[in-house]
């Protein structure tokens, strides 16, 4: 995900002035996300080929769940590191390069499938006492 985010935003910055008009300036607010649709569909299906196969039975029964969930995660962590971006002014937008890594290696640490496999194991617990 690192190489992905730092390769899209350096060719952003290559047509800041373009994206800055498309997404922020011209005042459509948020139809301007309209823009990412193509971009957006693409971007999940490249996405969903991170998500490593489940190594063991428990994780197989959480898969077809896996992919989903990672790619619209990384979908919105995209959005909130180009809100970032539209209105970073520093130095080769080097704010920007550090909270890529900084929300990677955090969504990474909050990705990790057992604290996960464990929540949805009580929320079915819950679900199925709650009589």
């Amino acid at each position: 995900m690192l190489t992905l985010y730092f390769t899209l935003f350096e060719i952003f910055a290559l047509n800041r002035g373009y994206l800055l008009y498309v997404l922020k300036e011209n005042k459509e607010g948020l139809a301007n996300l309209a823009q990412l649709r193509g971009f957006r569909k693409e971007f999940l299906e490249y996405v969903k080929t991170f998500v490593s196969e489940p190594s063991g039975e428990a994780q197989q029964k959480w898969q077809k769940y896996r992919q989903p969930i990672y790619a619209e995660g990384a979908w919105v962590q995209f959005l909130f590191i180009l809100k970032f971006w539209l209105d970073d002014r520093s130095k080769g937008f080097e704010k920007t390069d550090i909270l890529i890594e900084k929300s990677v290696n955090t969504a990474a640490t909050l990705l990790d499938t057992q604290p996960l496999e464990n929540l949805f194991d009580l929320g079915k617990f819950l679900w199925k006492e709650r009589r």
